[in-house]
């Protein structure tokens, strides 16, 4: 059974910056596996915010990119978020997918 386990949300100030995690267990993560990260706030639809594949290569949402980060280490079954100059407008709940398998998701809250 695949499990996926979020990481690394919080409350921080407009500007800051927070490095999400995402664990896998029950799969073994390889070069080409497709993982992405997704976001959804209260009142709104979820949305892409950063995928890598297996070249590697990596695709962002508008919105994020310049400042967001997906990485990925295969040895710790592990994909990461570097959320860089944080905005009000990145609050959200923060969810990985890989395989058609989700996490909970963890909480990122940035105040102004």
């Amino acid at each position: 059974q695949v499990q996926l386990v979020e990481s690394g949300g919080g409350l921080v100030q407009s500007g800051e910056s927070l490095r999400l995690s995402c664990v896998a267990s029950g799969i073994i993560f390889s070069r080409y596996t497709v993982v992405t990260w997704y976001r959804q706030a209260p009142g709104k639809q979820r949305e892409l915010v950063a995928r890598i594949t297996g070249d590697p290569r990596t695709i962002y949402a508008d919105s994020v990119r310049g400042r967001f980060t997906i990485s990925r280490d295969n040895s710790l079954n592990k994909v990461y978020l570097q959320m860089n100059s944080l905005k009000v407008d990145d609050t959200a709940t923060y969810i990985c997918e890989a395989l058609n398998s989700w996490g909970q998701g963890t909480q990122v809250t940035v105040s102004s």
